[in-house]
């Protein structure tokens, strides 16, 4: 089996290794239960419900007059 007869230097491995890097947009979806928009799979952050039921209490936001 070959072998490299000379070292790689950190540039070229570190091209190799960061070209697939890349980054994605995430993706969202609609909450069933107030119609915000949140990523999938978790609770929702305006209306604390997973999958429509109740996960986390979340406090209303004071109005200051």
């Amino acid at each position: 089996m070959p072998n490299p007869k000379r070292r790689h230097s950190n540039s070229r491995t570190g091209k190799r290794r960061n070209s697939n890097k890349k980054y994605r947009k995430s993706s969202l979806s609609i909450c069933p239960n107030c119609g915000s928009l949140k990523l999938p799979h978790t609770v929702c952050e305006f209306c604390g419900y997973y999958r429509g039921v109740p996960v986390l209490k979340i406090k209303e936001k004071k109005k200051e007059e």
